[in-house]
């Protein structure tokens, strides 16, 4: 399906983004992998191949940067035929404990940086009229969730984003996905900040005993090639919120309080083993 595409995946070093990369190796793409870890960047590039990879380093808040960064990426191959908007944070506190700046950090790489990149691509791909455009938002994108008031706002935000410019773009021969995943095993818990902004350090259980990103990479990226539009990668509890928030919002709202009220936020913040 993707033999000789070239895709750019942010959050490319680890996690998903790397699991997006192995499986798409295996189908036969060029790849440009992007992150801030440069070691772990050029590791993921030689599992899935040097001579298929450009490994493209970027903070993806440095706005002034993409549009040379972009010219790079395009120039390799001289086209993009997917981007994966995959880079972000994660946060776990209360909202009447977080600083304001922490909403300020998150909102920042979980929305506005995957805007910023997108809007510089997307003029290409539409001279081309082709291309698949990735978004990596969240259950919690869907469902607000305890813990996460920046992080969910964020990622809302971005599936709103997606939603309407799939809407501008759909004539003009783009595709638009919207990627909503549950608990996923990777290090999104112990890289998440706290209140005021320092790192967890630890943990989810839900999150230590959630899907294997290869497989959920594959998952995925089955669903892009069928041309579904939002994807959404879940199990249990996880699966059952999202569909009560599109069947029944108030059962949704009734059933997050009780887990609330039962000492959520207590368990998160207490719970999670070291690592």
């Amino acid at each position: 399906m993707y033999q000789d595409h070239v895709f750019w995946i942010t959050g490319a070093s680890s996690g998903i983004g790397a699991a997006f990369a192995r499986q798409l190796a295996k189908q036969g793409a060029y790849l440009i992998l992007s992150g801030r870890n440069v070691d772990a960047l050029g590791a993921v590039a030689a599992n899935c191949g040097v001579a298929r990879c450009l490994v493209l380093p970027f903070e993806t808040t440095d706005y002034d940067a993409i549009p040379a960064l972009v010219d790079q990426a395009w120039g390799w191959r001289g086209q993009i035929d997917g981007l994966i908007n995959n880079a972000g944070i994660s946060q776990r506190s209360l909202a009447l404990e977080t600083a304001f700046p922490v909403y300020q950090k998150v909102v920042d790489v979980d929305l506005l940086a995957p805007i910023a990149l997108t809007q510089e691509v997307l003029p290409r791909m539409v001279a081309r009229k082709s291309g698949r455009l990735v978004f990596i938002s969240s259950v919690a994108g869907k469902v607000g969730s305890p813990m996460r008031t920046a992080y969910s706002a964020a990622k809302h935000g971005l599936i709103g984003y997606a939603d309407a410019l799939r809407v501008e773009t759909a004539a003009l021969g783009l595709q638009v996905h919207v990627i909503a995943p549950g608990s996923i095993r990777t290090d999104v818990s112990r890289n998440a900040i706290v209140a005021d902004g320092s790192r967890r350090g630890v943990s989810d259980d839900a999150i230590e005993n959630g899907m294997d990103p290869d497989k959920a990479a594959k998952r995925m990226l089955r669903a892009i090639a069928r041309g579904d539009r939002e994807i959404i990668i879940a199990k249990g509890v996880e699966q059952t919120i999202t569909r009560l928030r599109r069947k029944s919002p108030n059962k949704l709202f009734d059933l997050m309080e009780k887990m609330m009220a039962a000492g959520y936020a207590e368990k998160m913040k207490g719970s999670a083993d070291p690592s």
